[in-house]
């Protein structure tokens, strides 16, 4: 057995509006806007929480949880650029704008999107951009805030 490396193994693109959550096809994810050479190696964070929900009683003698609602607070760093394809993250995710952040792991980023393969979309909605502070020897980056606005398919099938 062998480790995956994550090198080059995920890919990020962005839909304006999609056929199925839990099944979107091929075409249209490779018809979407691929930002994934723009978000920095460590930018990708779409970490979930899961809350906690107390199942104590009067006579409980320990502590018992359960889980509760799942949340997200997605939060992606991108590289700014001097072209407009480059730019197309920061002049796409706006305040307000809604979509879908769909993101495919463990296949070689440039690799189409091809039926069977799994996914996971989030509809989203974007917060305020936030220009990152300069500093020596970085590239220029914003922070694209995103609130996830339904229930997302964390493990959707590519039709």
């Amino acid at each position: 057995m062998s480790d995956l490396i994550s090198d080059g193994k995920t890919k990020v693109v962005w839909l304006s509006s999609i056929s199925s959550q839990t099944a979107p096809t091929a075409a249209e994810l490779n018809a979407g806007q691929d930002f994934t050479l723009r978000i920095t190696p460590d930018g990708l964070k779409i970490d979930p929480s899961t809350a906690d929900v107390d199942t104590n009683s009067l006579g409980s003698r320990f502590d018992t949880m359960t889980v509760g609602r799942v949340g997200f607070s997605p939060e992606i760093t991108f590289k700014r650029g001097s072209t407009v394809q480059e730019e197309a993250p920061y002049t796409t995710l706006t305040y307000g704008t809604e979509g879908f952040l769909v993101v495919r792991r463990g296949i070689d980023f440039e690799t189409a999107f091809a039926a069977g393969q799994t996914v996971e979309v989030y509809p989203m909605v974007c917060g305020e951009r936030q220009n990152v502070s300069p500093a020596a020897n970085e590239v220029m980056k914003f922070v694209a805030p995103m609130k996830v606005r339904s229930a997302p398919s964390t493990a959707a099938t590519v039709a």
